[in-house]
């Protein structure tokens, strides 16, 4: 039985030796985004009372009113980012006539995994009711986790939300099974044990209603942990009548792949914008 080593194949900052250019270069395009369209964009919006529950609405040039809505939720292992390192996803985006809704939410260890789910769950609603469109949700990494975790929320069991609010999530280089996460540094801010590990894990809950659609994306140069993830994941809750895929993006690790958010013509932005337009 092969052992794995799970520092080496969940610590993608170690992996990937440009990850901090790659980062450098999003926030570069997110602020020359943001500058841009200042005057399509809504900013700093609450959704709760935490300093971090906000976030920020950006709509296309015309015909904003009634435009689906895509909520993309950033990574960052629940630890680390901001809403605002990540606006230049919503470029191309608002460009193809999406609007386009970045939350930030509490980061570990000042909270704990399931906290961010709970504050995630009081966001979509609030945008539900903001926009009057059920978002499609997509997320990367942490924010793959946190996409999963929404679709397969019981939205009957919150008031302020229609029951049928998530139905389809495309979810990026996801964790959803987190016990391996218990023996790397990364478990430093998350305090997991393997109880709560499992509890926060979208693959240990029942799984969203038959029906619902869930897009698995992982890079093929991800981690072999990575991409077994998405494939556990696409397959369990396949079994159980939800629709399900998991792509592999060629050449793409765990940080390129989010260019492909940004790039029409791609596959992973195609199939986005069609979700977005059945949500």
């Amino acid at each position: 039985m092969r052992r794995v080593n799970y520092e080496n194949e969940y610590n993608n900052r170690k992996r990937v030796r440009d990850s901090g250019e790659i980062a450098e270069r999003w926030a570069a395009a997110s602020d020359a985004f943001r500058e841009a369209a200042a005057d399509r964009s809504e900013r700093d919006i609450a959704y709760g009372d935490g300093e971090r529950q906000k976030y920020d609405l950006f709509s296309p040039a015309e015909g904003a009113g009634d435009a689906p809505v895509i909520a993309y939720v950033h990574g960052g292992y629940w630890q680390r980012g901001d809403r605002k390192e990540y606006s230049c996803v919503a470029e191309k985006l608002t460009e193809a006539g999406f609007r386009v809704a970045l939350p930030s939410y509490s980061i570990c260890p000042d909270v704990q995994i399931m906290d961010i789910v709970g504050e995630l769950r009081t966001f979509a609603a609030e945008l539900y009711k903001k926009t009057n469109r059920a978002p499609l949700v997509v997320g990367h990494s942490a924010g793959g986790h946190l996409a999963a975790a929404l679709l397969a929320t019981d939205w009957s069991e919150h008031a302020d939300a229609p029951a049928d609010l998530v139905t389809r999530a495309y979810a990026i280089s996801g964790v959803f099974g987190l016990r391996p996460l218990v023996r790397t540094s990364l478990n430093d801010a998350l305090d997991l044990d393997n109880d709560s590990a499992d509890a926060a894990s979208p693959l240990a809950w029942d799984a969203p209603k038959p029906g619902r659609t869930l897009i698995a994306a992982v890079g093929a140069s991800e981690s072999r942990e990575f991409v077994r993830q998405s494939l556990e994941i696409a397959g369990t809750w396949g079994e159980a009548g939800v629709t399900t895929e998991c792509v592999l993006v060629p050449n793409a690790n765990h940080f390129t792949v989010v260019d492909q958010v940004m790039t029409p013509g791609s596959g992973v932005f195609e199939r986005i914008a069609g979700l977005a337009r059945e949500a």
